[in-house]
């Protein structure tokens, strides 16, 4: 990608999550239970009996005892807009961030539109809100009202560049629609917690209403967990999907 390019608005309506490092297995979470009544136990051992694995996994996530889900890591790229990343760093426990920063690099025109399926009309009281799809008009209004409003503040961060001023001082006037990326990294037991709140579904014992966007890059990360800890994963959606 030359620098024309580079310098020419792009306009999505998804995030993108990739697991970029990893140490994290259902044998993690027996490993670090079994201590306490066994001992170490060889690898060997702790697989001689896969219902008593997965009864042990069922029994420690249904009582809570939340410990065992620690002993492993997990680190995804995250690249999504701003505004999601502001409502990330609400989980502080378990989390570790480092965020691209405006301050060292100039940041490139990437910016959030919402896709056709995101409902766009909120109805109803604080705590009760309900969102419904909205019109088409109210579709069209929202892609033209943003891409413009995109537009013209980056072509003003752009002006303030060529004039000289400093990176962060001209980031200002940048929206918060704008994407950024992250490294983020966790444990099963912190993202449980961040799933439990940022996903809504059917087997949700306590209700969670979480904005759309946020939720996008829940999805994606519960898709690579589930792939590398699937009995823990079962276990967390079986009892409710509530952090041990």
């Amino acid at each position: 990608m030359d620098q024309m390019d580079e310098d020419r608005p792009r306009f999505l309506d998804d995030v993108t999550v990739e697991l970029v490092r990893h140490s994290a297995a259902d044998s993690d979470v027996l490993f670090a239970a079994r201590v306490s009544t066994a001992g170490e136990q060889s690898l060997e051992e702790l697989h001689k009996d896969p219902e008593r694995s997965k009864g042990l996994i069922n029994y420690l996530m249904r009582d809570r005892h939340g410990s065992p889900f620690e002993h492993n890591s997990m680190t995804f790229f995250v690249s999504a807009p701003i505004f999601v990343f502001r409502e990330f760093h609400r989980h502080r426990s378990g989390w570790s961030y480092n965020e691209e920063s405006g301050r060292y690099r100039e940041l490139r025109p990437v910016f959030y539109l919402p896709g056709e399926g995101r409902r766009l009309v909120q109805q109803g009281k604080p705590g009760r809100y309900e969102f419904v799809p909205g019109t088409a008009g109210q579709h069209k209004l929202v892609a033209e009202v943003m891409e413009g409003s995109y537009r013209q503040s980056y072509a003003a961060y752009q002006e303030m560049l060529e004039a000289g001023i400093a990176r962060e001082v001209a980031r200002a006037v940048l929206p918060v629609g704008l994407f950024s990326t992250m490294y983020a990294t966790c444990n099963a037991r912190s993202l449980m917690h961040f799933l439990s709140l940022r996903t809504r579904t059917e087997e949700s014992r306590v209700p969670s209403f979480p904005q759309r966007e946020i939720e996008m890059v829940a999805e994606k990360m519960e898709a690579a967990w589930a792939r590398l800890m699937p009995l823990t994963h079962a276990a967390f959606v079986a009892n409710g999907r509530i952090s041990p």
